[in-house]
């Protein structure tokens, strides 16, 4: 119960699903996490729970596609805790509807590729620089199996492909040093923003296509499933891995 003791953590989206397990682990393990996303009230009651359990927590307003939001919650970290050892960028939105490259929509495409995308990127380059004076971080991004093969809509599979090149290029930028960048690829995660997926929405022929891929059979991961993941790529205990994507679907795709 130990694993991250003394770490001080940023994780985005940590009002609610992933974020909100993976920080209430997180804290459970020792770390001092830092919660962001735009829901206030959701966030305060996230961080409740950590209180109660006995945990530190700081929870900070932002919206992370906004330019200088990144920064100001390092910002935030740094002046409460003086450090930041750890970045998870667990926020991330979905497209209604799985709309394939002839049919995605400009509005879908911003809205996705700034938070997905841009806002992990603002938050990598925030953290990387505090991480750079002291000469350790790690960072973990979740991106998706979407981004690695094809299989969801077209806006949100061009930002989580995104999402993996740039942590290779982030764990090849800081190879050699004690700071690290891996991606988790989930496939279907049991979340609240998966669940409010209105079925009618979806578009039949990328479901079709997407089920010819991937065996339906194979039970989806729980967020507890994926926190865990991002438990051991975040410690020490992963110290030797960096730059790498790891597929956390059950094998659903193989």
């Amino acid at each position: 119960m130990s694993r991250l003791e003394g770490k001080i953590a940023i994780i985005t989206g940590g009002n609610s699903g992933l974020g909100s397990t993976t920080a209430q682990l997180f804290a459970k393990e020792g770390a001092c996490v830092v919660i962001t996303a735009r829901r206030e009230a959701q966030l305060l009651e996230v961080a409740e729970k950590i209180r109660e359990s006995g945990g530190e927590v700081l929870p900070v307003v932002a919206d992370i596609s906004r330019k200088g939001d990144a920064d100001m919650v390092v910002a935030k970290t740094i002046e409460a805790y003086g450090k930041v050892d750890i970045l998870v960028n667990c926020a991330g939105v979905l497209e209604a509807g799985l709309k394939p490259i002839d049919r995605f929509t400009d509005d879908d495409l911003d809205r996705i590729v700034d938070i997905n995308q841009k806002g992990t990127m603002y938050c990598i380059r925030a953290a990387a620089k505090e991480m750079s004076k002291t000469g350790y971080g790690s960072i973990v991004n979740v991106a998706s199996i979407a981004g690695v093969m094809g299989c969801g809509g077209a806006a949100y599979v061009s930002s989580k492909a995104a999402v993996v090149g740039i942590t290779r290029h982030t764990g090849l930028r800081f190879a050699g040093t004690n700071i690290r960048c891996n991606a988790v690829c989930p496939g279907t995660i049991v979340t609240p923003m998966v669940a409010t997926t209105d079925p009618a929405t979806l578009d039949p022929d990328m479901m079709g296509q997407m089920a010819k891929h991937s065996d339906l059979k194979v039970r989806p991961c729980m967020p507890e499933d994926v926190a865990n993941i991002i438990l051991f790529l975040a410690s020490d205990e992963s110290a030797a891995i960096t730059g790498q994507a790891l597929h956390t679907d059950f094998g659903s795709t193989l």
